[in-house]
């Protein structure tokens, strides 16, 4: 799974999810990609099930580009333990998704494979996606 080999703190705040990306904002890699139309976390195993269901679709034919990284920590408290005690463990690592933000890029493919490969992964992706092609 993915996550950063090392960070400066081992905790952060959970941060404001508001605005609109103003870079990888734009397919850049390939001919189709994969965008976000809302906000929120994407997490680690989230962003290995699409890119394993997209990999699968296209049976491994064309380019895939992951565009996030899952780079923020976020925590959880054992199950059965009480309030207060100070802030739990590392649980994952999501990537924060803002409106407009390219997550997958595909290139090599038709549009009707892309477009079919993406709506399934779709399915595996907490925020609201569609699907952009090159100009």
């Amino acid at each position: 799974m993915l996550q950063p080999k090392k960070s400066k703190y081992r905790k952060q705040f959970r941060g404001k999810r508001s605005g609109t990306v103003s870079s990888g904002n734009t397919v850049a890699f390939g001919e189709f990609g994969l965008k976000a139309m809302s906000a929120g976390w994407f997490s680690a195993r989230q962003i290995e099930a699409a890119r394993k269901t997209i990999s699968h679709h296209t049976k491994r034919a064309g380019k895939l580009w992951i565009r996030v990284f899952p780079d923020k920590p976020t925590t959880k408290k054992g199950p059965g333990v009480k309030m207060g005690a100070g802030k739990g463990d590392i649980h994952q690592y999501v990537a924060v998704i803002r409106p407009g933000r390219i997550l997958f890029e595909l290139g090599g493919l038709s549009e009707v494979e892309a477009r079919e490969a993406f709506r399934k992964a779709a399915h595996k992706i907490g925020v609201r996606t569609h699907v952009v092609v090159r100009t």
